[in-house]
């Protein structure tokens, strides 16, 4: 394996990357010697499963630094930007990954329905909490000369999906701000983009109502008739963190084995 990263001293933040589709890209970028940081929230009856995860991504090779805390709020991130700066030094980050979910999934009407303020804490949870985090890392000085924000969107981005009103609408305003990164940050070496995911069996799908007629809709859908896993959608982050990949900006990125064409 080539591994494009080795003794580059760069570094990839993953929001979110304890588990699911943030957890296996740190692995891969790692297995292509990128230092790894994970930004995660877990209670101690969790933290031995994940603490193995990470073990396995030092084993590696690579430098790793690991923070349990709440990555919504302001001030938490910008500590972990400050012990960044103190312990990496500044422009080395070559990749933020965003993989935060935490939405809110019920239906706009009936018992237990949507609340303004479900959208109002699901909406900042996925979509703005990427710019605080785009922001705070930038204003620290920790990006790289040659930068990708990345983050990750879905198909119900543009489509009504029962119960996923609140995330759906978090997924759009998630797009329109990769947009806008890709243009404002530009002349400071930083790209951005959103990778749309096919459907694929992580925790987070499994708390969507429904979610087994999701999967097997999706597999009849798709002309491989498989899900998406968290391995193919590590491989495009992969390809956009390489330097061959620096004219991609500002686009949604459809990795889902065609999934979205019937």
């Amino acid at each position: 394996m080539v591994k494009d990263f080795e003794n580059s001293g760069l570094w990839a933040v993953v929001v979110g990357g304890s588990s699911g589709l943030g957890l296996a890209s740190a692995r891969k970028l790692a297995q292509h010697g990128m230092n790894i940081c994970v930004i995660y929230r877990s209670s101690r009856s969790g933290l031995d499963e994940i603490r193995q995860n990470l073990l396995e991504i030092t084993e590696l090779g690579v430098q790793m630094i690991e923070f349990n805390l709440d990555a919504l709020n302001q001030e938490r991130i910008l500590e972990v930007c400050q012990k960044l700066r103190a312990e990496i030094g500044e422009n080395k980050i070559r990749c933020l990954l965003h993989s935060l979910a935490k939405g809110n999934l019920k239906p706009m009407i009936g018992e237990n329905s949507l609340s303004t303020e479900d959208f109002s804490l699901t909406i900042n949870a996925m979509a703005i909490n990427l710019f605080s985090w785009t922001k705070s890392v930038f204003d620290n000085q920790l990006f790289a000369d040659d930068a990708r924000v990345l983050t990750f969107t879905s198909e119900g981005s543009s489509k009504s999906i029962p119960s996923y009103a609140a995330v759906s609408a978090a997924k759009s305003a998630l797009e329109s701000i990769i947009r806008s990164i890709a243009v404002e940050f530009a002349e400071s070496g930083i790209r951005a983009n959103a990778i749309q995911a096919g459907v694929t069996e992580t925790s987070s799908l499994k708390l969507i109502p429904g979610y087994e007629k999701i999967m097997s809709h999706s597999i009849s859908r798709n002309p491989f008739n498989r899900l998406t896993t968290p391995e193919d959608i590590a491989n495009v982050v992969y390809l956009l963190c390489k330097d061959e990949a620096s004219w991609i900006n500002g686009s949604i990125i459809i990795a889902d084995g065609g999934e979205n064409l019937r």
